[in-house]
């Protein structure tokens, strides 16, 4: 399975990564992509904010034309997240949604693990300010394909039992959007992310935010494809672009047959 994962600097500009997006998307399709993922925050990272433009509902514009797309070009699409609108007054999720090759969404997923942190040195950021945190792991087969997907959000990297529960939902294909900060991806994103897929004996797919955002927000970048062995498939540069991979499922069943570690779990 081609897979294709898309890295974005996103700023205030919602109409201009919104046409970003679309335009990688095609590039990816035109490659031979059949699965192809965009980053965390995809259609605006501007200041925290309660409200942002980009925040909708489910049954917004933003799935609606994501959706279309999707169905047009006989894809899975992961919109990697955007604010999902609640109650009148309440803070949104930041939610993922997986769309099938008929338009329709798969799976969504609200981030459970909300980013409040102060990195000596670096940031600050509370996320929990602006961003209501979900409750539920999300996990659903690839249509046309032997793949089962399970749905993380950037800083859930961090929490590894979350990746194990997918796993022991059937996951086998990890997507992992992210804009996770310059200051800790130096040293903690390439890391964290092949240990999850050595864990779990899964392939990571982790489509990035990159770059300035807004004054005080700077991403790291380097989206990443890894196999299930903790090889780097892919990996892009800095700026914005498109990496691709080709995941081998049988190799992975075959991994898991060589090293059943994960039928050997005691906990």
């Amino acid at each position: 399975m081609w897979v294709a994962a898309i890295q974005l600097n996103s700023t205030e500009d919602m109409s201009r990564n919104l046409e970003k997006a679309r335009a990688f998307i095609k590039e990816a399709v035109k490659q031979g992509a059949r699965v192809v993922a965009l980053p965390e925050h995809f259609a605006y990272l501007g200041p925290e904010d309660k409200n942002p433009p980009s925040a909708q509902a489910l049954e917004g514009p933003l799935v609606k034309e994501f959706g279309d797309l999707a169905r047009r070009w006989e894809i899975c699409l992961l919109l990697g997240s955007f604010p999902e609108a609640a109650a009148p007054g309440a803070r949104p999720y930041n939610t993922s949604v997986l769309l099938g090759p008929d338009g329709q969404i798969l799976a969504r997923y609200r981030k459970m693990h909300l980013f409040d942190i102060e990195v000596p040195g670096g940031p600050t950021y509370r996320e929990s300010e602006c961003v209501a945190p979900g409750e539920e792991i999300a996990v659903a087969p690839l249509p046309g394909s032997p793949f089962t997907a399970g749905l993380a959000i950037c800083y859930d990297l961090r929490f590894p039992e979350l990746f194990r529960a997918m796993t022991a939902a059937g996951a086998d294909l990890f997507f992992l959007p992210a804009a996770f900060t310059f200051t800790t991806g130096r040293d903690h994103w390439e890391v964290l992310i092949r240990a999850r897929a050595i864990e779990n004996l899964a392939y990571v797919v982790a489509p990035a935010q990159w770059g300035q955002h807004s004054p005080g927000r700077r991403s790291f970048g380097r989206s990443l494809i890894v196999d299930p062995w903790g090889l780097i498939l892919a990996q892009a540069p800095d700026g914005e672009g498109v990496i691709y991979a080709r995941l081998d499922h049988a190799g992975l069943s075959r991994r898991r047959r060589e090293l059943p570690c994960l039928r050997h779990r005691r906990l």
